[in-house]
């Protein structure tokens, strides 16, 4: 199965990092994020990858080239325009077509997610695509009120409700759903949804981490030391 990353965004809250590079090849732990999810999924049997470019596409090119540093196979698809997330993966339709699924990734996710298991939910199904979920983690911190008084401070505790990971395993009917151009969230995913075509599949204790903004990164870069010091050149604590 190949592994599909989103990078073509221009990752505007990043800046200054992202001038002059995708988000992609920002740095977590001194390891360009790409590093993170070749690191991750070859836990998992990942060999084949297709790079899904856009801004600073050379950057990309430059540093992974053949893949042979990394140990993969890597295939580009370039967009001559931003395409949204729909839209890129519709843009390399002659790449996946005849795969008979494949694993989407948006490059600003860190996780640690078993995607073999959204595999498991389309085999023996009638469904389209399968998506990755994970509770919601308040980005403040919770005060719990009784009768007026302050009875307990929870500092960004997670939630109850689930959001979309940005990780997917999808067959290759998804691109008769696919826009030219725009986002997959706002467009064959709520169709999906609505033809009863679309699984879930929620991860419960899985570590995941979108890098939006450099206050994100930080808290990134400490959460891998804590789980994979040996990613991050460091002794666990």
């Amino acid at each position: 199965m190949k592994a599909v990353i989103l990078a073509g965004g221009l990752g505007k809250r990043l800046r200054p990092l992202t001038e002059d590079r995708p988000k992609i090849l920002v740095e977590v732990c001194k390891k360009p994020i790409l590093e993170w999810h070749i690191y991750w999924l070859s836990k998992y049997g990942f060999k084949d990858f297709v790079l899904l470019l856009g801004h600073a596409k050379e950057k990309v090119l430059e540093e992974v080239g053949s893949g042979k540093k990394y140990g993969i196979n890597v295939a580009y698809v370039v967009e001559d325009e931003p395409l949204g997330t729909g839209g890129a993966i519709k843009n390399a339709e002659g790449v996946l077509r005849n795969e008979e699924w494949f694993l989407v990734i948006n490059g600003d996710v860190i996780t640690d997610l078993n995607p073999l298991l959204l595999l498991e939910t389309l085999k023996n199904s009638d469904a389209i695509a399968s998506i990755a979920l994970v509770y919601m983690r308040s980005p403040y911190g919770i005060v719990k009120l009784v009768e007026g008084y302050v009875k307990e401070f929870l500092e960004k505790p997670i939630l109850e409700y689930t959001i979309n990971a940005g990780i997917y395993v999808m067959k290759p009917q998804i691109f008769n759903y696919l826009p030219e151009k725009g986002d997959i969230e706002v467009t064959a995913f709520p169709q999906l949804a609505k033809e009863g075509k679309l699984k879930g599949y929620i991860f419960k204790d899985a570590m995941w981490k979108s890098i939006d903004t450099i206050k994100d990164l930080e808290e990134c870069e400490n959460m891998l030391r804590q789980r994979y010091p040996e990613f991050c050149g460091g002794m666990k604590t």
